[in-house]
């Protein structure tokens, strides 16, 4: 876990993408994410972590279905939702953290 919290320390915005390889919405999310990292370049962060790889991770983040969105920031969590969105929606909810 120390290396996560390490990840989250940033000064930048750093969304999680809590993903799995066989989920339609998961699969849906890459390119959303694309575009938002394309969108926002280097204001950002995306970390993708694949809960079927990340159990202890995503148990203690208590991760309950995919994809779920988490934002951090200077080692905060400042927003989470799981579902599919649009890469414009995630792109405002970002800019709210800058």
């Amino acid at each position: 876990m120390s290396k996560f919290g390490d990840l989250i320390d940033v000064e930048v915005p750093v969304l999680f993408d809590f993903f799995t390889e066989w989920d339609d919405a998961s699969i849906t999310m890459n390119e959303v994410l694309k575009d938002v990292v394309a969108s926002l370049g280097d204001k950002i962060k995306v970390i993708k972590i694949d809960v079927d790889k990340n159990q202890p991770l995503s148990e203690a983040l208590r991760i309950k279905s995919t994809p779920t969105l988490i934002i951090y920031k200077s080692g905060d969590m400042k927003w989470r939702q799981s579902g599919k969105f649009e890469s414009n929606t995630i792109i405002n909810i970002l800019q709210n953290h800058f």
